[in-house]
């Protein structure tokens, strides 16, 4: 069995309040799931729209203590472990994230629900540390939906958030990993660096307004940015994919990166709040 994929986070709140927000079921429902129901120790389950095979709960309490949550959660046949280890540091709380069961071939793929988990506990975190920061909250992929859009208000010019976005090295840093964009229609848009081996397409370009790439199969992802009284308005769209089996993995991914892209522009001293991410070995 391959390790579990492993994510280190520093939330700016003690252990104390990060606990309250993973185990209040009233807390969850606005950072986690449309449903959650909590009685610890014996109960940890959510569901819903905004939770991959959310029509009922799945999960199962394996231990709930000051430290440690973890529970089973029954996916696409198979049950998977989650646990969450909060660590004090100083003001704030180190928090990592296990997931069994997670296979990246299966993200690329679609071929299986469990090829969210990346990124659902990624934009599920973001939106966790945006709660405890008092910061507005990102969309929530609705994964009984095919229409895939998201919308949030930057407190910095169109200009300096349009250049964050087709600037390889602004896009970076605050993305997390190399991103290397031509920034003309018919560039290339490559996920890992030039080097990587494979990139996207520019297929639409309006400098300071609209960026759209072509990523093949998971379709087009458009960036459209507005003015709204000196701050920008970005609107996030993903078009022309299969509606029988929306990227909802990929999707969910690029709109929890709008987190940092926030904070990238919004903090005078930012530093993102993820520390690693160790993916699993093999399936």
């Amino acid at each position: 069995m391959s390790e579990p994929l492993t994510v280190n986070v520093r939330l700016a709140a003690p252990v104390d309040a990060v606990r309250h927000a993973l185990t209040d079921p009233a807390e969850l429902r606005i950072w986690l799931a449309e449903h959650a129901e909590v009685e610890l120790p014996h109960r940890y389950e959510f569901w819903g729209r905004f939770t991959p095979e959310g029509d009922a709960p799945h999960q199962r309490l394996l231990q709930a203590d000051e430290h440690v949550l973890r529970f089973a959660w029954l996916l696409d046949g198979v049950e998977t472990t989650t646990e969450f280890t909060l660590t004090p540091e100083g003001e704030n709380t180190v928090l990592t994230l296990r997931q069994s069961h997670f296979d990246f071939a299966e993200a690329m793929s679609g071929s299986s629900i469990r090829g969210v988990l990346q990124t659902f506990w990624a934009l599920s975190i973001a939106n966790l540390a945006a709660r405890l920061e008092g910061a507005p909250l990102l969309p929530r992929t609705d994964f009984t939906a095919a229409e895939l859009r998201a919308e949030v208000i930057i407190d910095a010019t169109t200009e300096r958030v349009w250049t964050s976005l087709t600037d390889s090295e602004q896009a970076s840093a605050w993305f997390g990993y190399p991103i290397g964009i031509e920034p003309w229609v018919g560039g290339r848009y490559a996920m890992g660096g030039f080097e990587a081996g494979y990139a996207a397409k520019v297929v639409d370009l309006e400098p300071g307004r609209k960026l759209s790439v072509d990523w093949g199969p998971t379709g087009v992802g458009t960036w459209e940015l507005a003015d709204s009284d000196g701050k920008t308005r970005l609107t996030l769209v993903q078009s022309g994919f299969d509606e029988g089996n929306p990227p909802y993995g990929a999707w969910t991914g690029v709109v929890s990166s709008l987190f940092e892209l926030r904070r990238f522009h919004e903090m005078a001293d930012w530093q993102p709040i993820w520390l690693s991410v160790e993916m699993p070995a093999s399936a």
